[in-house]
């Protein structure tokens, strides 16, 4: 049962129809959401993107031929359907839809194709199962809120790239068959049927490209960039995502900033209807690190960490002491008013929580409001040291207070940890509140204990802070980067770095890496070749639109915001890939695949 459409077309969307179109004769296409024969009419709720608009068929005023028709539809059939739009009567008004004062009374109809009874329920609010949604994701991306979320995508991604464009960037693509990169996660790769035995990759991003077009003199460069990482998947991430990636010539850190602190305020003007108050606050790696544990903070809620090593090195509690003679640190953070919230067994808990970040255990203290006090460490404290201790953490009735000792990073990361979790378990998050913020001077390099060698904290192009080039080769481990991360509710959104552009420094910055000099020449040769021909000092910053559609949706996951996405183990359901290539591809590639059973 399918018909075409034979000259009909469209006059309009469904939910675009209001009380403003009584009396208009309208020609409507869509899936039928619901039907209801109340014997001699029949309601049919007809859907499209934007929305549903009740359809009336009654056999007193169509010919019985087009009503057989209407008796025969079910959920999921495809309509046309042409009549007139009516006012509801008052008491069929229906406050819960956008048309719920409006119908349109059929005269014609053609089904435009048959469905069958789908898999998954046509509704936002359908418990279906991950598995099931994503094998049939163009049904699931029927769904209202699906199709909302994808609209207001196009929507920011319209509103960056109308931003970027006035403030003088070009577009240009780059390419997507690339070279594999030493550093950073790993790639895909693309076996050549040209050159057997040899491989393109799927860029990780266009990093590479983007400084050479800066050596090219185009001084503005933009992309919505398709990039491509062959790691576990998470909830935020994804083994091919999208990013807005830009570079910029004769820039300072400060001025990338304020190119990106206004594509995000084009994109919440967009998004939310709401302004940012810019320019947008600045803290330090090492800042964020020491009151909030945590290179990307959530500072919705107070809660900040301090280091009170001094204070308890002579408290009596041997943990404590012990640690700051090893030269560890003790920290704290106090959780006010959470005494009387947090049982025995929650501390228990929160104690085993935080051996996950490798840290001995948490020392706690509670002083409940009836005044009773209850502590995993008080009893070993001297009572000077206590109220010193409290003092300091402004723990007073009512509030509990945690510390943790270990070495610094290990116990202020753990800290961070516990922080968060404690933000969530006790409430304390406002979940409207869009906190935006720069993290800067972060690490330039970190010591890889497997490998026994530094690697590149943010990637192996990023310029050092000027004044901590004299420690890049007797203290690397203490040099800082001209990077900045843009953090968004406790979520990194995007990176950013001054770029190095002078081929001697990029090759000493090379060889604190490990690479020798003719490693450095194989892998990077075209990019310290270009260096030497008048390049420009340069930056830029790239941010993944798929995590900032989390962010403006409210969602938790990625696989929400993007239209096919992969499953848990990097697969799609729906086409069944990866999936085996055929024995003549494979002999044309000159491929064996070699798999242990």
């Amino acid at each position: 049962m399918a018909e075409f459409l034979n000259g009909w077309k469209r006059t309009g969307m469904c939910a675009e129809l209001s009380l403003q179109d009584v009396g208009k004769e309208v020609l409507l296409m869509g899936w039928v959401q619901r039907v209801r024969n109340m014997g001699g009419i029949i309601f049919v709720w007809l859907r499209d993107r934007s929305g549903i608009v009740q359809v009336v068929f009654n056999s007193d005023t169509l010919n019985e031929e087009t009503y057989a028709l209407a008796e025969s539809l079910r959920g999921e059939y495809v309509l046309a359907v042409r009549g007139a739009v009516a006012k509801r009567d008052d008491a069929a008004v229906n406050e819960h839809m956008p048309t719920g004062h409006i119908e349109v009374l059929a005269s014609e109809l053609r089904v435009l194709n048959a469905a069958e009874t789908p898999p998954i329920y046509i509704e936002d609010d359908a418990k279906d199962n991950e598995a099931v949604r994503l094998k049939y994701r163009y049904l699931d991306l029927r769904k209202p809120n699906l199709q909302q979320t994808l609209m207001l995508r196009s929507k920011v991604v319209n509103a960056i790239r109308n931003y970027m464009d006035s403030q003088g960037f070009i577009e240009t693509e780059t390419p997507i068959l690339t070279k594999s990169t030493p550093e950073g996660a790993r790639d895909f790769v693309v076996p050549s049927r040209i050159h057997p035995g040899e491989c393109y990759a799927l860029p990780q991003s266009p990093q590479i490209y983007k400084q050479l077009l800066m050596v090219a003199g185009m001084d503005r460069y933009y992309q919505v960039a398709r990039c491509f990482r062959d790691e576990d998947n998470r909830a935020d991430r994804q083994p091919e995502f999208s990013q807005l990636d830009l570079e910029m010539s004769f820039v300072e850190p400060e001025d990338v900033q304020h190119i990106v602190e206004g594509a995000f305020n084009s994109v919440f003007k967009a998004a939310k209807g709401m302004e940012l108050n810019l320019p947008l606050p600045r803290m330090t790696w090492k800042n964020a690190m020491e009151n909030y544990g945590s290179d990307k903070p959530d500072t919705r809620f107070e809660m900040k960490i301090k280091t009170v090593t001094d204070l308890v090195q002579h408290s009596g509690f041997s943990v404590f002491e012990k640690a700051a003679e090893d030269g560890q640190i003790v920290c704290a953070i106090t959780a006010k008013g959470a005494a009387d919230h947090l049982s025995r067994k929650d501390m228990d808990a929160l104690s085993e929580f935080v051996k996950t970040y490798h840290v001995k255990g948490l020392a706690w203290y509670a002083q409940n409001q009836d005044g009773t006090v209850r502590s995993s460490f008080a009893k070993f404290f001297t009572e000077e040291a206590m109220d010193a201790l409290r003092k300091e953490m402004g723990c007073v009735v009512g509030d509990a207070m945690f510390l943790i000792a270990d070495k610094r990073l290990v116990a202020l990361t753990a800290m961070g940890q516990l922080r968060l979790k404690l933000g969530h378990q006790l409430n304390l998050i406002n979940k409207e509140a869009f906190n935006l913020l720069w993290i800067t001077e972060f690490p330039l390099l970190e010591w890889n204990e497997e490998n026994q060698r530094y690697v590149a904290a943010h990637h192996p192009f990023t310029m050092p802070m000027n004044e901590d080039f004299e420690m890049m080769d007797t203290a690397p481990e203490k040099v800082r980067a001209k990077s900045y991360d843009l953090v968004i509710n406790g979520i990194e959104m995007g990176s950013g770095s001054i770029r190095i552009h002078a081929s001697d420094l990029q090759e000493r910055m090379f060889s604190l890496l490990g690479f020798t000099h003719e490693e450095a020449w194989k892998r990077f040769g075209f990019l310290l070749e270009a260096f030497k021909y008048g390049t420009p000092p340069h930056g830029g910053f790239a941010f993944g639109i798929d995590r900032l559609m989390m962010i403006l949706t409210g969602r938790e996951n990625l696989r929400d915001v993007i239209a096919f996405p992969k499953a848990q183990n990097a697969s799609c359901l729906m086409m069944d890939t990866p999936a085996a290539i055929q024995e003549d591809q494979l002999k044309t590639l000159k491929l064996h695949f070699d798999i242990e059973e």
